[in-house]
């Protein structure tokens, strides 16, 4: 059976000599776009072809060439098909060389046999190989640029129709065209398809062993000065519980790393000699090469098994002698320097950042930089106690090679010791001055470390996207004039031009004479460190100034550099050492057996089995022998593009002026003027019965605006439910209406009682709900405190009330609602912090209950009535505490929003039942102020509804957008204004005309209410809610000025103030218009078309285990994803834990986090988190910059930097700093954008790491990961 292969061929370029119409297409080249499933077999013509492909730029069509290939015994007889008579393309096979192309003047051309029989082999790997290159000249056009692949034919074709087709086009001018989406594997312009499709390699070409079957071996380091073990029994244990058979470990392996052989024996791996390591090992893992000849003569590769596996740092470039030894003894070797830098690879590349830990040849820098450091301060400090302090707690003798420093004997490295109280003597110093050259892996741990330990920072690097990173760190960023890209493949710098090289050795000899100490980190792949530190930029440094040579083990990057010493020259130290990670081989040993042990586990085609997948990206990247064969280099993946720079549009006229002193003073002066006229038109055009009632809502409203914005946003939830409650006042209104007997006797008596059974519900509903969050602030170590004493100020004015109006009213009625204002004001002052925030609960139930004793007092009922007002009062106090004590905080916006809509309705009832009870005597201000009550009170009922059903999932939480919702909406306004007309004039002389109307106004209000807040979308429901809240405080004022009752114009002012300081809070955090919010029809966002650069990295549950555990500070970001996921308490735990390892955690609330104002603040709280670790944005904003690990759970928009761009879609919505931490977690179920529909660059970003799933799912497998490491 033949087997069948497809010779690809990519026209990159072509340009016709003629401009193509549709009508130079010729009908059998014509492609539609909206079929991309065509298979066609044409005529070929380069014309005709490039034509195709250029008159549909969109749709790529990759032309294709067939061949047959029998099996071996037969090559003779394969012709290779030519894309026209006249040209023909021929292969040159050059020894381990790339294939080339050239052009000849025949029609056939026969296939070698020797280049049959190296296709089979590319076959046998199963990978695409790139053949060669050509430049040949076609007739008509100006160039052809060509590629050629070879790829097995796809199974997926192997039993169609088309099979026949393109068999029999052989030995003709035909060939066939498959369009990109017909086969996605075989798409020169669908890279996307490719990516998520890779190449399957039939299993039978992958030979895996089982983890049973294989042993894994440890030899001890024999490589001058080399303290590393290449793996630890942490990982040890590991690995034998994946399923290795065993680990083998060279007696005393890890002795000079702190790692006992008992604690391998404990681990379960055996301890066996030298000679076993090497021979009985299936697997060989090492840190250094393998010597060919070492200090006892002996040959490591030598003593290697045949046909066994090395995993190792290898540097095959540098040591080609050592590769070729490899592969003549058919060792399967990986370099772990040679892995791939890709996402994927991250958790096992040696020369990364591994979960928010530098790895050892990260962790040099910083050890070089605290002992320099300190070094230097040494020569500067004047008392001898200083130097002796420093040398004891940082500095470790190198020159008489003494143990390692206190801190690699607990395991661990700490960039704080600077900050020991015995650096005291030193702290007056001036900070020095430190250049970093290169800001790559190293580069950038060594500027951290630096700025940890306080010097000025400068770093240079030729790549334009360092930086931000450098600039993130706080360091300087400096660059030379000349623009050029420095960027190369594999995350490393290119060499740079002469002019850039000559500008940039000029930068360095300035930067010399100034700085203090030089740390070079400049490497590029395959070659010798290049020279960027002459001898005359030494000899212009200060004495006693370091150079640090990161680069040593390549040749250095100084000019004075020897590799493995310390030099000095003309009093400049130049370090060369090229065993930094030696010298903490305890912590060294650990991070790299992490990186070698995943990077181990991966190599899994099948679970918990062995094989070497040629198509892995990594494992292809890494591998150099294989079989006997040294195997080239695989392509590493191009660099990025340059940033286009972006530039200010200057046409803009947006930019905002500064305003002048006078300016400023005029816009004051006409304010106070422009209120100052409106007052002096209000008493002119109004009675003094208004004008009380103004002055009353006026000083109301200007204390509650100084009360509300004194209240902690952790308190903003509780401040709602008590506003909420206090709202309850509302009923008031219903005792004026209220009458009959044990029953209401009339329609108005009957709302009447309605209303104040409903208001009822919401006093008692709302108290106890802010109790309850209130508790949940508690902290076991607050003292005790004892509510039940406030029972007694409120018998006693109880009791005095009721005796001193049994002997004559007088003043009592003004003096009770004078008691209970000034309480109701307390009640939201005291919500000013958590110490006094359940006396401000206390307060506000005293202040209720005092108004409406007074307001008993003032209607004077009989005691049928008083009976009446029990019943249903008592009964609404019974419902509104049975609902407060079954609500969740999760629960709690749609509580809120409900309780609301009793208030709306309550409002209502009253008003018309205050209209109906005589509407034929009754004022104009009354028929106004009532009238207004209702509609108020209407958009509250039916809009707090609406809100109360999207919030608790009962419709779809999308916008409703009617067709013409802003003409509806002010239809219906218009509606409500002229009924307003009619009722008013009609009330006296036609009754029944006007209390139609007031229906009508009533239905209008409803429908306005659902139309304004069916209009807005779910996220938005935060601004929703308090602006239904400040409604409910609007309607209390208009039932104020309706009854003339200075309590509800009081109590109505403080809540509409307070509803409307905090929509203006969250419309500031949620970049919206609080005038748009009011008048409903919010729109979602347009999509943004911000382009994302860069691509994001996954991690795990264990590593994000690892960064938080290891971490000294932590910051958790927590959003609405948080409540739908109530992972709270998993939250809680995992906080409990980490503060037991000593650990600093704190959380950080966005403003607009959660569904209302402080949700998340009571989520946290009911899952005992201390509220002293809760801090909002603008107090632990400028704080990320010092974090280690910052976890962000379900949010999305609050984090999303592009709000700092100007033109964004959120271009001034203030967000949390998140992306400045050290390492940011980012929990998320996908990679959804958020509300706001614009894409979050900080995903994307080299520092962020993505966790997909379930917030309360992988927030119980970290709490899980951190309990079974304590």
């Amino acid at each position: 059976m033949p087997m069948e292969l497809f010779l690809r061929v990519t026209w990159l370029a072509a340009r016709p000599s003629r401009p193509l119409t549709n009508q130079t297409i010729p009908s059998h080249c014509r492609f539609t776009p909206n079929q991309p499933q065509t298979l066609a077999s044409l005529r070929y013509h380069p014309l005709r072809m490039a034509a195709a492909s250029s008159y549909f730029p969109s749709f790529v069509i990759t032309p294709a060439i067939c061949i047959v290939i029998p099996p071996r015994d037969t090559p003779e007889s394969n012709l290779l098909l030519l894309p026209t008579p006249t040209v023909a393309l021929k292969l040159e096979y050059q020894y381990q060389s790339n294939w080339t192309l050239a052009t000849t003047r025949c029609c056939t051309w026969q296939m070698p046999a020797f280049l049959l029989q190296e296709i089979h082999s590319l076959l046998q790997r199963e990978r695409p190989v790139r053949v060669g290159k050509a430049l040949s000249p076609f007739d008509r056009c100006d160039f052809w640029l060509v590629q050629l692949h070879f790829w097995s034919f796809p199974d997926t074709l192997t039993h169609s129709r088309f099979k026949s087709k393109i068999q029999s086009s052989r030995l003709t001018t035909e060939v066939c065209l498959l369009a990109a989406t017909q086969i996605r594997r075989f798409s020169a312009g669908s890279r996307r398809c490719e990516e998520q499709k890779k190449p399957t390699t039939p299993p039978n070409l992958i030979t895996s062993v089982p983890y049973s079957a294989l042993t894994v071996g440890i030899p001890f380091e024999t490589f001058p000065n080399e303290r590393r073990v290449a793996l630890t029994p942490q990982n040890a244990a590991l690995l034998l519980k994946k399923g290795f058979g065993r680990v083998l470990i060279e007696r005393g392996a890890g002795a000079q790393a702190k790692f006992t052989d008992e604690a391998y024996e404990k681990a379960g791996a055996t301890l066996v000699d030298r000679t076993a390591v090497w021979q009985d090992s299936d697997i060989l893992l090492k840190v250094r090469a393998p010597l060919l000849k070492g200090s006892n003569n002996n040959n490591e590769v030598a003593a290697l098994r045949e046909g066994s596996t090395l995993i190792s740092f290898l540097y095959p470039a540098q040591n080609k002698e050592l590769v070729n030894s490899l592969a003549a003894r058919r060792v399967t070797s990986f370099a772990m320097d040679m892995i791939p830098r890709i996402s994927r690879a991250q958790v096992f590349d040696a020369l990364r950042y591994i979960r928010g830990n530098p790895h050892p040849t990260n962790m040099r820098k910083a050890l070089v930089l605290t002992i320099y450091l300190a070094r230097w301060q040494i020569s500067r400090a004047t008392k001898p106690s200083s130097k002796l302090r420093i040398i004891s707690a940082v500095f470790f003798q190198v020159r008489l090679r003494q143990p390692v420093p206190a801190s690699n004997s607990k395991g661990c490295l700490r960039d704080g010791d600077a900050n020991d109280p015995q650096f005291k003597c030193c702290r007056k110093i001036p900070p020095g001055k430190v250049l970093v050259i290169g800001a790559g892996v190293a580069g950038l741990s060594a500027i951290g470390a630096a700025r940890r330990l306080g010097a000025i920072v400068r770093g240079f690097d030729t790549r334009s996207a360092a930086r931000e990173q450098v600039q993130s760190l706080g360091a300087e960023f400096i660059e030379v004039d000349i623009q050029e890209e420095g960027s190369g493949t594999g995350g490393y710098a290119k060499e740079m031009s002469k002019e850039f090289l000559e500008a940039e050795m000029k930068l360095f000899m300035e930067q010399c004479k100034e700085v203090d100490i030089v740390i070079t980190t400049a490497l590029i792949p395959g070659k010798p460190a290049p020279k960027l530190i002459k001898k005359e930029m030494v000899a212009a440094m200060k004495p006693g100034s370091v150079i640090v040579d990161l680069a040593a083990e390549a040749g250095g990057n100084c000019e004075l550099t020897i590799p493995g010493q310390l030099t000095v020259e003309n009093g400049v130290t130049v370090i060369g050492y090229t065993d930094l990670p030696s010298r903490l081989p305890t912590q060294s040993s650990t991070l790299y057996s992490n990186n070698i042990t995943k990077f181990l586990l991966s190599m899994a085609p099948e679970e918990k089995k062995f094989g070497v997948d040629p198509t892995d990206e990594v494992v292809r990247g890494s591998i150099v022998t294989e079989n006997g064969e040294v195997l080239p280099p695989a392509p590493r993946p191009a660099p990025p593009p340059a940033p286009a720079p972006k530039t200010a549009d200057l046409s803009k006229e947006s930019a905002t002026l500064a305003l002048t002193p006078f300016q400023k003073i005029s816009r004051e002066v006409a304010t106070v003027a422009g209120g100052m006229g409106l007052a002096v038109t209000l008493g002119k055009f109004t009675g003094p019965l208004f004008m009380s009632n103004v002055f009353t809502a006026g000083l109301a409203s200007l204390i509650g605006y100084r009360v509300v914005w004194g209240v902690v946003p952790a308190l903003h939830s509780p401040l709602m439910s008590v506003t909420n409650a206090i709202s309850g006042m509302v009923g008031v209104g219903g005792l004026f209406v209220m009458g009959g007997g044990f029953v209401p006797e009339t329609i108005p008596q009957a709302l009447g009682a309605l209303s104040v059974l409903l208001a009822f519900v919401n006093v008692s509903g709302g108290f106890v709900i802010t109790k309850r969050m209130l508790d949940m602030f508690r902290r076991p170590t607050d003292p005790p405190e004892y509510p039940w004493l406030y029972a007694i100020p409120g018998l006693l004015f109880g009791g005095g009330f009721i005796a001193a109006a049994s002997t004559g009213m007088a003043g009592l009625v003004q003096a009770g609602y004078l008691v209970s204002s000034i309480l109701c004001i307390s009640s939201l002052s005291g919500l000013a912090s958590q110490a006094t925030a359940r006396r401000g609960n206390m307060l506000g139930i005293l202040g209720v209950l005092s108004g409406m004793l007074a307001s008993l007092a003032a209607v004077g009922f009989s005691p049928e009535v008083l009976a009446q007002f029990v019943g249903v009062a008592g009964f609404g106090s019974i419902l509104g505490a049975l609902i407060g004590r079954r609500i969740t905080p999760t629960g709690l916006p749609q509580t809120v929003a409900a309780l609301h809509s009793v208030v709306g309705l309550a409002a209502v009832l009253t008003s018309i039942g205050s209209v109906l009870l005589d509407l034929g005597h009754i004022s104009t201000l009354h028929l106004v102020t009532a009238y207004l009550g209702v509609v108020i009170g209407g958009v509250t009922f039916t809009g707090s509804i609406v809100a109360f059903l999207k919030l608790a999932g009962r419709i779809s939480s999308r916008p409703t957008i009617l067709p013409g919702r802003h003409v509806i909406n002010t239809s219906l306004l218009g509606g409500n204004a002229a009924l307003m007309g009619a009722f008013v004039t009609m009330a006296p002389g036609a009754p029944m005309t006007a209390a139609l109307c007031l229906g009508a106004s009533t239905i209008l209000s409803f429908l306005k209410g659902y139309t304004t807040t069916a209009a807005i979308g779910g996220a938005d429901m935060p601004v929703v809610i308090t602006v239904l809240n400040a409604y409910s405080g609007f309607a209390l004022v208009a039932e104020g000025f309706m009854l003339d009752n200075p309590l509800l114009t009081t109590v109505g002012s403080l809540i509409g103030v307070s509803g409307s300081i905090l929509s203006y809070i969250m419309c500031v955090a949620m970049n919206r218009s609080l005038t748009n919010v009011l008048f409903g029809g919010i729109s979602s966002p347009t999509a943004s078309d911000h382009k994302i650069e860069g691509q994001i990295t996954k991690t795990s549950i264990d590593e994000t285990v690892d960064s938080l555990a290891n971490a000294e500070s932590v910051i958790i970001v927590v959003g609405y994803g948080m409540a739908v996921a109530k992972a709270q308490y998993a939250i809680s735990e995992i906080t409990r834990m980490l503060r037991a390892k000593g650990v600093k955690v704190r959380f950080a609330i966005h403003p607009v986090a959660g569904r209302m104002p402080g949700q998340c603040n009571v989520l946290l709280a009911e899952a005992s988190v201390p509220y002293d670790i809760v801090l909002e944005m603008d107090e632990i904003n400028d704080d990320f910059d010092d974090t280690d690990v910052t976890l962000v759970i379900g949010a999305n928009d609050t984090v999303n930097p592009i709000a700092l761009e100007p033109g964004s879609p959120i271009a001034g919505m203030p967000v949390l700093n998140v992306w400045k931490s050290k390492e940011v977690i980012v929990m998320k179920r996908g990679m959804a954008s958020g509300y706001a529909d614009v894409p979050n660059p900080m995903f994307y970003m080299p520092k962020t790491r993505m966790l997909f799933g379930d917030a309360k799912t992988s927030c119980d497998a970290i709490q899980r990961g951190l309990e079974a490491r304590k």
